[in-house]
């Protein structure tokens, strides 16, 4: 069994960037990289469909602001093999559609229904300096109102968590600003919106690909450092060893983990309150199914509260996709009511969920670990919903604590 000086478990966007960081920056550092799939990417692999690429782990994009994250990876896929796109999301409404984020163009509705949404954030909680409360539903109808909260923000929710929404805490939801009853009346009266862009506001997406294509190049950029089919069963902690479902084991210095910790079945010398709590750890899966009617829209992507309607969000690929057509829904796993067909592709591990103890699950975990140098990293091994831009970002940053 071979002893190598890294160890990295997963070939999504933060394994991959941890690796080539050691293949550029570190030569005199020995590394293999294990991925359960066939192919590099993880959520962000995208297949051929219908003639074109689909994304078959949800919508991924290349946000503009964080230049040092995006420098790196134009070095695997140039910027001029990528279209550079100002957002447009919109919240179906049933009857009419709205621009997101929800809070920033009620000015979009029609005007009855602006004056309701009005009166009721101009009584929430954080406008009335009322006391915060700890339950996620409360939490959310005293920040934003009960109108926001009852015609988008509960419901939305509910369908992509699967109505987990009693389980969740309120501790990552402090990045929301509040709804400032001045800003809203002022976006109704001059008809724009106020107040902080969302995400992605720029983003970039590959002209002739789907973004899949940049991290299947950094895998190839890994040459026989990478190995595919390879599904990690377990993690021999005393001995920073793994075995993977074929039976082979590999050992190392410092393992990197990316991978989902309760999609290992087995943790040898371990403290037992450790793997307990691993097994807490809640995550939601999603189903992305391909459609192929273009939509008349000039949306890139479309969030959908209704309860009845199955799926939560839209990806309209026509508009960001070149020479593509059709659109792809994203549904829970729980919620999926159509049979599977070869335009449907599930994904056991989507989300993160924000449990009330997840933060000091994760605390611990990650101190444990790391005493016995093994690092988690990114969406899975921090359980943290980060989109690929931050999780490179992360990558960069472990690489130059450890490496330097």
């Amino acid at each position: 069994m071979k002893n190598y000086d890294y160890l990295i478990l997963g070939a999504g966007p933060a394994g991959l960037t941890f690796a080539n960081l050691l293949q550029q920056k570190a030569p005199d550092k020995t590394y293999l990289v294990l991925e359960k799939e066939d192919t590099a990417g993880g959520l962000c692999r995208s297949r051929d469909v219908d003639g074109s690429a689909l994304d078959i782990g949800g919508g991924h994009f290349l946000d503009v602001r964080r230049p040092k994250v995006n420098s790196f990876l134009f070095g695997f896929m140039p910027e001029e093999e990528w279209n550079l796109f100002d957002r447009d999301s919109r919240i179906d409404m049933g009857d009419y559609e709205i621009g997101h984020p929800f809070e920033a163009n009620i000015w979009q509705m029609p005007q009855e229904e602006q004056v309701k949404y009005l009166k009721s954030i101009a009584v929430a909680g954080c406008n009335l300096n009322t006391p915060m409360p700890e339950k996620f539903i409360d939490w959310i109808t005293w920040k934003l109102g009960d109108k926001v909260a009852e015609a988008y923000m509960l419901p939305y929710n509910g369908k992509m968590f699967g109505g987990e929404l009693d389980s969740l805490g309120t501790y990552w939801l402090n990045k929301l600003p509040n709804v400032s009853f001045e800003e809203t009346l002022l976006s109704c009266l001059n008809r724009k919106p106020y107040g902080t862009q969302p995400g992605h506001a720029r983003f970039y997406y590959p002209k002739a690909f789907g973004y899949g294509e940049l991290w299947e190049r950094m895998g190839k950029a890994l040459g026989e450092n990478i190995l595919y089919n390879k599904s990690v069963t377990e993690i021999n902690v005393a001995d920073k060893s793994v075995t993977c479902c074929d039976g082979s084991c590999y050992k190392a210095e410092k393992i990197i983990t990316t991978i989902p910790w309760r999609s290992v079945k087995t943790f040898t010398d371990c403290e037992q309150e450790i793997v307990s709590s691993i097994g807490r750890l809640k995550s939601t899966g999603t189903e992305i199914r391909y459609v192929p009617e273009n939509l008349n829209t000039k949306a890139h992507w479309i969030y959908v509260p209704d309860e009845n309607i199955s799926y939560h969000r839209i990806l309209v690929r026509h508009n960001f996709c070149t020479n593509s057509k059709g659109y792809w829904i994203e549904t829970n796993m729980n919620r999926v009511k159509d049979e599977p067909n070869e335009y449907a592709f599930a994904n056991e591990y989507t989300y993160p969920l924000n449990t009330i103890e997840k933060p000091a699950i994760m605390e611990r975990l990650l101190s444990y670990m790391k005493e016995r140098s093994i690092f988690g990293l990114g969406r899975w091994g921090e359980h943290e919903h980060y989109n690929s831009d931050l999780t490179v970002e992360r990558a960069m940053n472990l690489f130059e604590q450890l490496v330097g």
